[in-house]
């Protein structure tokens, strides 16, 4: 259950976005609601002084852990799941009680006699906040990652299979080659992180039709341009080297096109 895959965002703006909408949202909760004896406040003035600290460091507690979540993001190859998404809010949430903490204690009351002990802040005030600010900031976030998979869902290319045989959507950057194989066309591609092929029933004249910006470099072969790293020269025959360090062929029909698209060094 909590290795299930879940929606996500790994675009930095997106995120920046959303700790703008949560300071602003800390801001009108406590406006409303007036914890932390907000109501002695001597007017909106020394309200809007005082609260947005409170949503600056909300904001700041969510950006602290963003790299926390890169780096969870590429440990579980370019995936997100559940558990990933309660262990950001973890530490979402330990940073945000530090932070506000410290705010309450050097800005908000410095030097004050008598202070809200830790046990009562955190009961009756940071818990409360935090349970109604969580599942709106969950909302939040599981909404661009809905919106960024579809777009990018969208955005993939399709290898059909002839008849009713399975074909292969994938994104544009992720196919590597693909090779002619009698019948068939065998497929590689970078999934999560991984390479892996599959064998598709169709020509390869037909997918050179369905997918143009592929690259013919041999008669039983098309590349993406995007993985070229190299040319390897061995016994007078040419070959281009692409990720995964993979070899591909060309023929002496196609050299020319294949320098022109990528110079002869």
């Amino acid at each position: 259950m909590l290795k299930s895959k879940y929606p996500f965002d790994p675009l930095l703006k997106h995120h920046l976005l959303i700790a703008l909408g949560l300071a602003i949202w800390i801001f009108l909760f406590l406006s409303l609601t007036e914890p932390l004896d907000t109501h002695e406040f001597e007017g909106w003035l020394e309200k809007l002084k005082y609260l947005p600290i409170y949503g600056v460091a909300g904001a700041l507690a969510y950006i602290v852990v963003l790299p926390i979540q890169g780096f969870l993001y590429k440990l579980n190859k370019q995936s997100w799941s559940i558990s990933s998404e309660l262990l950001f809010f973890l530490g979402m949430t330990v940073f945000g009680l530090i932070l506000s903490r410290s705010v309450y204690l050097y800005i908000i009351v410095p030097g004050a006699n008598n202070p809200y002990t830790l046990q009562y802040f955190v009961t009756s005030i940071y818990a409360p906040a935090i349970a109604t600010i969580l599942p709106i900031l969950a909302i939040g976030r599981w909404a661009f990652g809905r919106y960024f998979e579809k777009k990018l869902n969208d955005s993939k290319i399709e290898i059909e299979g002839e008849g009713t045989y399975e074909g292969l959507r994938v994104q544009l950057n992720d196919l590597i080659c693909v090779k002619a194989d009698d019948n068939y066309v065998e497929v590689l591609y970078i999934d999560n992180g991984l390479t892996k092929k599959q064998l598709i029933r169709n020509k390869l004249s037909r997918v050179e039709t369905m997918v143009p910006s592929l690259l013919r470099t041999h008669r039983s072969y098309l590349i993406n341009p995007y993985h070229f790293q190299q040319y390897k020269m061995e016994s007078g025959k040419l070959s281009i080297i692409l990720g995964s360090e993979t070899v591909i062929p060309v023929s002496k029909t196609y050299t020319e096109t294949v320098k022109k698209q990528f110079g002869n060094s």
